[in-house]
């Protein structure tokens, strides 16, 4: 079987899902609740469930941002007791284009597992092409998957502190632009954005439809926006460390170096009272 590392298919996933381990992400950040409902409701035969806040993070102490990175031996456990094994393929899926799914994407990166990837489309292409859904929760299962050297990179606050300063790095925002901008801010204490940051929204990746660009497209429009900036030295961040995701799995569907997440991002930069912040539009 082909193993995928960024995206797959509805009929791809279908046709190969009983050598998948596949994981519900559904989320919504005003509405913690809506991710465990929709689950019940029904899913991907199957899929286990994941939740954003408790599985996909770990504890928040103030100063750590709103999605801190789990612990690695916890998640790595929780991947297990779905049944993954080394080099089994694991798919991700949400029903927010990809938003939640990419962040199990980059973590399973960070714990070394390559063979991961996003549905395209997430679970309503799945619906659309007229595979089933059920409400049956499958038992726990043991895996062996065990740890390995990161394939997903992380950035400190101090990381980007230091480049306010210096600019050596490109720190791409993934936020919507009146967060960007400063105009609201629904989710954390103060508005605006990083110095010297700039606003590429995780949305415009998609296609109406909810799924992603294709990836000729998507590399044409990062290489315009990056202008010259090797992508290897991008600093990725959002509100809490989620949607910054999405900019990076587009990136690597692009085929390009998927450069550091900052998982801290404007929820831990703005705990500090002492960090700079901006506001206005993208310079």
């Amino acid at each position: 079987m082909t193993s995928w590392t960024t995206l797959v298919s509805a009929e791809e996933l279908a046709a190969a899902i009983d050598h998948c381990v596949v994981i519900d992400c559904r989320h919504d950040l005003m509405n913690p609740a809506i991710g465990p409902e929709a689950y019940a409701a029904d899913h991907i035969p199957g899929a286990y469930f994941l939740s954003q806040d408790t599985d996909l993070a770990g504890p928040k102490n103030g100063r750590n941002g709103r999605h801190p990175l789990p612990d690695r031996d916890a998640l790595a456990a929780k991947l297990r007791a779905a049944g993954l094994d080394n080099g089994k393929q694991l798919v991700g899926y949400d029903a927010s284009g990809g938003l939640y799914a990419a962040r199990l994407w980059w973590l399973a990166r960070w714990l070394g597992h390559r063979a991961v990837a996003v549905l395209d489309g997430g679970i309503d292409a799945w619906r659309k092409a007229g595979f089933p859904v059920t409400r049956e929760v499958p038992a726990p299962r043991t895996g062996g998957f065990t740890i390995g050297a990161p394939l997903s990179q992380a950035a400190t606050a101090d990381d980007v502190l230091v480049n306010v300063g210096t600019g050596k790095r490109l720190v791409i925002d993934a936020r919507g632009p009146e967060r960007y901008r400063g105009e609201t801010e629904p989710l954390d204490p103060v508005a605006g954005h990083i110095p010297g940051a700039v606003n590429r929204p995780y949305g415009v990746n998609l296609r109406p439809d909810g799924r992603f660009k294709p990836a000729e497209a998507l590399r044409a429009e990062f290489a315009a926006f990056l202008g010259g900036v090797a992508p290897a030295d991008v600093i990725h961040q959002c509100g809490s460390g989620v949607s910054a995701c999405h900019n990076l799995l587009s990136m690597a569907y692009a085929g390009l170096d998927t450069g550091a997440l900052y998982a801290g991002s404007w929820s831990e930069w703005v705990s500090d009272p002492g960090r700079p912040v901006a506001t206005g539009p993208n310079p």
